[in-house]
């Protein structure tokens, strides 16, 4: 039991971990941009492609926003 105390103590005390985990953070903020930003984007594609379908599809095309 006393080299399992010892042996958490000396990883908690190491850099390492602490420079993994802050890599592991970064990646993950980077990720959530990614996706907000290709959620976005497919979003105001999906309006563009239905205002090219209805001007397509009937006479007059809706106004452009």
């Amino acid at each position: 039991m006393k080299n399992l105390l010892i042996g958490v103590a000396t990883f908690l005390r190491r850099e390492e971990g602490v420079t993994a985990i802050e890599y592991g953070l970064i990646a993950a903020l980077i990720a959530l941009a990614i996706i907000a930003a290709v959620t976005l984007v497919g979003t105001n594609l999906d309006l563009l492609f239905d205002r090219i379908a209805a001007c397509l599809t009937t006479t007059g095309c809706p106004a452009a926003t």
